[in-house]
């Protein structure tokens, strides 16, 4: 089941669930929002669906309408954006199958002493990111991207800060959880991401790593109910002026990865700063695919679109620069 939020004509939250991409969308009688169904069903030790069954479908929606008309909410939103945290993890992905076994050879053949911190994190990911069963993997790499004050809706700008010195796309799944009252994560499902990143300040340094992150990010437009599929494959593409200047296959799911998604989710949520009841998280898993690296220069008004067949709707954002802010921090 596909799940996702649109603006009603009296304010409200509109849900929208259907069973597969390409069926009739119907709106969920007196949801609310996707954030209370989804408590509803974790604070009740209930399903997603089975709560979703039992309040009922309503209306027929034309979610292509709703897009063209810039309707379109982040899949789940929190009452108070400070409480949902976006998040992510890097140097999860293989790459694609033509590399796999290269990547391999490289990091198994190589001297230690002569790999770099990224190459050793990956082998570290190759080595232990898929434990056996009752086992704990390696922890991966980890990062923060801010609150969901820089969630920007399918739809929306992508805004990159005056002072960025690059503002490139990162096609990604993203896993979505709330926190129930007892403080136990549930996974909503996963959706399409795009954890927007400036990799020029990354790769000037990779202390800068942290700054390059602070960047807004979309997700959605739809969340896919329930567990990821193993191989996940989709395409990621820029226009420019209404022609594609960058078009490539991106993989992602387990058989594509060095980690499990479990062992990911357990690396973030063994802290238990992120395990606040109420909470929403939405962790962005990596990616083997950017534009960036091959050579793709990002320009204000370029749209950014991501797609996978098996999760609904394309995630569209164009790029957008913010204006030059004056900050000034004074004493009290």
């Amino acid at each position: 089941m596909l799940i996702s939020q649109i603006k009603g004509s009296n304010g409200a939250i509109v849900v929208v669930v259907r069973n597969d991409p390409g069926t009739e969308a119907k709106a969920v009688k007196n949801a609310g929002s996707v954030y209370a169904l989804a408590m509803e069903a974790a604070n009740g030790g209930k399903s997603l669906v089975s709560v979703i069954e039992a309040h009922g479908l309503g209306a027929i929606v034309d979610l292509d309408k709703a897009y063209a008309d810039g309707l379109f909410l982040p899949p789940i939103t929190h009452p108070d954006a400070a409480h949902l945290h976006l998040t992510g993890t890097g140097l999860t992905h293989l790459g694609s199958a033509a590399t796999r076994d290269s990547m391999h050879k490289k990091t198994t053949e190589a001297a230690e002493e002569t790999l770099t911190d990224s190459m050793k994190m990956f082998k570290m990911g190759l080595e232990g990111g898929k434990p056996k069963s009752g086992q704990k993997g390696v922890q991966p790499e980890w990062f923060y991207k801010g609150n969901g004050y820089g969630a920007a809706a399918p739809g929306a700008a992508l805004v990159s800060p005056s002072f960025a010195l690059d503002g490139g796309e990162e096609p990604e799944m993203a896993g979505i959880y709330v926190i129930s009252a007892d403080g136990s994560p549930f996974r909503v499902g996963f959706a399409l991401s795009n954890e927007f990143s400036d990799h020029v300040t990354e790769r000037t340094n990779y202390l800068y790593l942290a700054h390059s992150k602070l960047r807004p990010a979309s997700f959605g437009p739809e969340i896919r109910i329930g567990a990821a599929p193993d191989d996940i494959r989709g395409t990621s593409k820029i226009s420019r002026g209404g022609k594609v200047i960058f078009e490539k296959p991106f993989l992602s799911g387990e058989a594509n990865m060095s980690h499990t998604f479990a062992n990911l989710e357990y690396h973030h949520f063994k802290y238990g700063l992120f395990r606040i009841p109420g909470d929403v998280h939405v962790h962005m898993f990596g990616t083997a695919t950017l534009s960036f690296a091959d050579g793709i220069k990002s320009e204000a008004g370029d749209v950014f679109e991501i797609e996978v067949a098996d999760f609904g709707l394309p995630l569209r954002n164009p790029l957008a620069v913010a204006v030059e802010e004056d900050v000034t921090v004074r004493q009290l």
